[in-house]
């Protein structure tokens, strides 16, 4: 979709007399976080032949996105939708008069679009099956019969199926008129390989209470990601043969390893992003075969990178930048924080005694 957000900092949708023109939707932003990190990447969605169209293609594809899978729909819009700076909430809205801080606007207005038209008869699953991970969320299976019609396809288990990542995304006013929508989400993941759940989105979808409870209800992903926030993050990898050897494995009946890193300190300019960008540095990750600690940490690392800037998709650091704080011990990642500018690393320095920058300290 492309995306509009208010000019000024801060300011509601009511209020707003400007807005700045970005581009979102949670799978391309994954897909032009990883191609910025140098990872080939392919975009499959649709669009319709406005001129919003143009732009979000072009747009995507300058990031190094392949879109040569996108299709363009003549009878149907590109989606839109506009949004604030604020941290979007899984809850739904206050009632009016309600105290305390404001909770994000994000207005969709996308029914009919181009992309609520995908279907397994629209997008071939040889397509959809091209790379070594396929990367799918919540949202797409909420846009229509056909979107969720296809996202039950591209995960059947079968053979030449990539690893298959899934972002369970959330959003009650997505499913505000789908009363099974928590139900189709839990399915959708236990049918993946690699799934990414927010703590508060597994309370407000399922009920449950912290990252135990959430793998005790998810026994069948190979690896489950528990994003905590600030907090940080939970990975809960399968240990067995086969799943070190990378084919796709039915049940829990094998025990996991558990691996939490904390979160750095970021500076927040706007949080909008970070579970997008998060999963991008998980998956960037494990296409490099790091170990999940590795993993988490250049999810860390890539979703500070979304916090510290404006737009929906934010330029991720240097890989060998990114590389050098992933290694830090303990310690000194414990007391890193990160500020806007931080993506691009200090300048050498002259000295062993002079502070580094504001924008990124650490030990």
């Amino acid at each position: 979709m492309v995306a509009f957000r208010p000019a000024a900092e801060r300011a509601p949708l009511a209020d707003a007399a400007a807005f700045a023109r970005g581009i979102g939707g949670a799978e391309s932003n994954v897909a032009c976080a990883l191609a910025a990190a140098g990872h080939r990447t392919k975009w499959v969605g649709r669009v319709g032949t406005d001129a919003f169209g143009d732009h979000l293609v072009a747009a995507i594809a300058a990031y190094g996105v392949d879109v040569s899978a996108v299709q363009r729909d003549p009878a149907r819009p590109t989606g839109v939708y506009f949004r604030t700076a604020g941290e979007r909430s899984v809850g739904l809205p206050a009632p009016p008069g309600a105290s305390g801080p404001p909770l994000s606007e994000v207005l969709y207005y996308r029914a009919g679009s181009a992309a609520s038209a995908m279907s397994p008869a629209l997008v071939r699953r040889a397509t959809a099956w091209s790379g070594r991970v396929l990367h799918l969320t919540g949202i797409t299976a909420a846009l229509s019969a056909g979107c969720l019609a296809l996202l039950l396809s591209l995960t059947e288990r079968r053979p030449g199926r990539p690893l298959v990542s899934f972002d369970v995304n959330y959003r009650v006013t997505l499913w505000r008129n789908a009363p099974d929508g928590p139900a189709v989400l839990a399915s959708l993941a236990r049918r993946s390989d690699l799934v990414f759940v927010g703590e508060d989105e597994a309370e407000a979808a399922w009920g449950l209470h912290g990252p135990a409870a959430i793998r005790s209800a998810l026994p069948e992903p190979r690896i489950l990601v528990v994003k905590r926030g600030a907090a940080g993050a939970t990975a809960y990898v399968r240990t067995s043969t086969a799943a070190s050897a990378g084919g796709p494995e039915e049940g829990g009946a094998h025990p996991d390893a558990v691996v939490s890193v904390p979160a750095p300190s970021v500076d927040v300019v706007a949080p909008v992003g970070a579970g997008d960008a998060f999963a991008a540095g998980f998956l960037s990750g494990t296409l490099r075969g790091l170990p999940p600690e590795q993993c988490l940490r250049h999810g860390h690392l890539m979703a500070a990178a979304a916090l510290t800037a404006p737009g929906d998709v934010a330029a991720p650091p240097r890989r060998a930048h990114a590389d050098r704080l992933a290694a830090l011990g303990p310690a000194a990642w414990g007391k890193l924080r990160l500020g806007p500018g931080w993506t691009e690393p200090a300048p050498a320095l002259s000295t062993g005694n002079r502070p580094a920058p504001a924008k990124e300290r650490t030990p």
